[in-house]
């Protein structure tokens, strides 16, 4: 006989994570969508184009006008194996590349650090480290291209005042600091020793490069919760401790984020070596399926960068979870 007082389970309410994560999921396709579209209908076609160039060689025809013809792999042929500048150009700015990248992400780290301190005048700091990203750009990096005189004193081998051929700022101080006495009584490697005295030259060129890091790193540092320090220092970790066990793992995710921006920062920046000679070459007549071939050459670097950069990072990157 069946119980008719059978007290039924109670249904389970529908949790509503998965709710709001969809909405979520529709409002950030809602704020790319200007984007998308924009690059779809603008920038697709372009890179579709210069893909098609770089496998194409012009004819030009009478009365105006070009056709295209497939010539397969010629143009990467004649950039990897026949322009020999452009494979120097390539290998030295890498090189160079390699070396700024940690030096811009270990200072900007180190500077938001400092800059997350409490003291006096703390917002006037921060917006002095960021002044160069703002002189950097638009009308301003354009005036500081083409100043003669900038270039003179930093560039020309001869001197304003006496015609010795004096050095730039940043070189003396590296000389006046006399590193290479230094490191050699340390008995310190010279490629150590070359890396350091190359960072001390380009200084200013570092400073410039960290403001948008710096940015970044200061909004992870602020994101750390103060009740994790207090127990830090409640437990009596020194500084020093509490960094490399707290502050660095909780930004290291900020530290990925900005090592792939740097990356992509550094090679395509106006000043870029590479990015310069491409433009050269692209400026040349019937060279532009050559340019095309060079910059899907040096996208190609890029990426592999990019990806291996990502690569040796995820593996120490420490995500918090928040449920």
């Amino acid at each position: 006989m069946t119980n008719q007082n059978t007290v039924k389970a109670p249904v389970k309410k529908r949790r509503k994570k998965a709710a709001l994560d969809a909405r979520k999921a529709r409002a950030g396709w809602f704020f790319i969508m200007p984007f998308l579209a924009i690059f779809v209908i603008v920038y697709l076609p372009i890179i579709i184009d210069s893909i098609r160039f770089s496998f194409s060689k012009l004819i030009i025809v009478d009365g105006g006008g070009y056709v295209t013809q497939f010539v397969g792999f010629d143009n990467y042929r004649e950039a990897l194996f026949v322009d020999s500048t452009f494979v120097q150009t390539l290998t030295t700015g890498i090189k160079q590349l390699v070396f700024d990248i940690p030096a811009i992400v270990i200072f900007s780290l180190f500077m938001a650090v400092l800059l997350n301190q409490k003291m006096l005048g703390r917002a006037m700091f921060r917006a002095i480290f960021f002044i160069p990203v703002i002189i950097g750009t638009g009308v301003v990096e354009y005036i500081d291209q083409n100043n003669a005189m900038l270039t003179y004193m930093t560039e020309s081998s001869s001197s304003i005042d006496d015609g010795t051929g004096a050095m730039s700022a940043s070189e003396s101080l590296a000389s006046a600091a006399n590193l290479e006495w230094l490191f050699g009584n340390m008995k310190v490697g010279g490629e150590l020793m070359e890396y350091v005295v190359g960072i001390i030259a380009n200084v200013y060129d570092i400073i410039s490069r960290s403001g948008v890091q710096m940015l970044i790193f200061l909004a992870g540092l602020q994101s750390i919760s103060p009740a994790i320090y207090e127990s830090c220092q409640i437990d009596g970790a020194a500084a020093w401790e509490t960094f490399w066990k707290i502050t660095f793992p909780m930004i290291s995710p900020m530290i990925l984020v900005n090592t792939i921006y740097t990356v992509i920062d550094s090679f395509t920046r106006s000043s870029n070596t590479v990015m310069r000679y491409i433009d050269t070459i692209y400026q040349k007549p019937n060279m532009h399926v050559v340019s095309s071939a060079m910059s899907w050459i040096y996208f190609l670097i890029v990426l592999l960068l990019i990806g291996v950069v990502t690569a040796m990072i995820s593996g120490y990157v420490f995500y918090q979870r928040r449920d």
